[in-house]
């Protein structure tokens, strides 16, 4: 018997299958069918998309997706299913997942389970059978904005409200909701290591591993540590890691990188929000990008090299650099919208990019910003 296009994309779903909505603040709303942790009614955050084509894995486990409904451009999610060795944190923190097709069998040697599986034991409410294209394009046209992913019995009218009255990106802090409650050690090759302080704001489990491999022995601390919980660690070095939310909202954190630059002793390593709470503490400014950079596929020129890295991006701000020091260097270019993607202090050893250099998932081109941070210490 021939099927028509919506009982053909719709046949490996339960005739019982509760509808889902995804609403935005604009009104538009999209139909499709709920997979992950059905328990789960209602979720709002921001609506944003990546145009990574694998990796779903590691992007769920990001922390700096916090707050975030996280849309994939690539059609076909969940082919090769998922593995607890895969996790970039403790656990997903997306606010919701958006794909066109999840896949109902998976294929790989490493697999433990399927992808709907472990959003519903994550605690994530996902959706499928979505026009992704036509999401994708409104976003890049209107900008991401507040979302509510649904499977109530509520009018779309009611949830356009729910949409509209739900918090925006602008302004928050949400390292506090994703960092480690307690401090730990990661050894090195050896004692003689150089000692490294990570300011965890959201750390994604592979710039541990890739600070490790290049030869340092890691102390990580909450996002909350004073400066003097620092410094008593010794360190040879500070990393300010990724994460969530508004740059501009963590107040406290700024006021002590301020007091821990004016010191002028150990090197400085910033990635992703690291990268902009430096720039802030060192006087710039930094803004809301319309729909961010998401994505394992983003060229970026370095200025110093004059070679071109693809990179791994997660971010949807940015820093203005007509804001920022004489006394700093712009060391990469974003070639999509000339904005910044790195810098550097000309007279003391802080450097930072604004891209993911450990690249999980993604190329890992920009490794040599690890090796860079290993010699400056030594």
């Amino acid at each position: 018997m021939e099927m028509n296009g919506s009982e053909l994309a719709n046949r490996h779903l339960p005739l019982a299958a509760t509808p889902a909505r995804l609403v935005l603040e604009n009104g538009a709303v999209f139909r499709g069918q709920p997979f992950g942790a059905l328990d789960v009614k209602r979720q709002t955050g921001e609506v944003v998309f990546t145009t990574s084509i694998t990796g779903y894995q590691e992007i769920l486990t990001d922390p700096s997706y916090a707050g975030q409904i996280v849309t994939m451009t690539n059609p076909l999610m969940g082919n090769y299913g998922a593995n607890d060795e895969d996790l970039e944190s403790r656990h997903p923190f997306v606010s919701g997942f958006v794909v066109r097709e999840a896949a109902q069998r998976y294929s790989n040697w490493r697999a433990e389970e399927s992808l709907g599986s472990f959003l519903e034991r994550s605690g994530v409410l996902g959706i499928e059978q979505v026009d992704t294209r036509r999401l994708v394009r409104m976003l890049r046209s209107e900008g991401a904005m507040r979302g509510v992913l649904s499977t109530e019995e509520l009018s779309d009218a009611e949830l356009i409200e729910i949409a509209r009255q739900s918090p925006k990106m602008a302004g928050l802090d949400l390292t506090k909701g994703v960092t480690t409650n307690e401090s730990y050690d990661l050894n090195g090759p050896s004692q003689e290591s150089p000692h490294v302080v990570v300011l965890d704001y959201g750390i994604k489990q592979n710039i541990l591993r890739k600070l490790v491999a290049h030869g340092a022995r890691l102390t990580v601390l909450p996002s909350t540590a004073t400066l003097e919980e620092i410094l008593a660690q010794k360190p040879d070095g500070i990393f300010l890691s990724n994460g969530p939310g508004d740059p501009d909202a963590v107040k406290d954190t700024i006021a002590m990188l301020k007091h821990l630059i004016k010191r002028e002793e150990q090197p400085i390593f910033g990635i992703c929000l690291g990268h902009q709470l430096l720039s802030l503490a060192l006087g710039g400014n930094t803004y809301k990008l319309k729909f961010g950079h998401r994505g394992a596929n983003h060229p970026v020129k370095n200025l110093l090299s004059e070679k071109i890295e693809i990179t791994s991006q997660n971010h949807g701000f940015a820093v203005d650099w007509k804001t920022m020091p004489k006394d700093c260097e712009l060391t990469h270019l974003n070639l999509n919208d000339h904005t910044v993607e790195g810098f550097r202090h000309t007279k003391l050893p802080i450097f930072a990019v604004q891209y993911h250099p450990e690249a999980s998932p993604g190329p890992h081109e920009s490794d040599y910003l690890f090796t860079q941070f290993t010699h400056a210490m030594k």
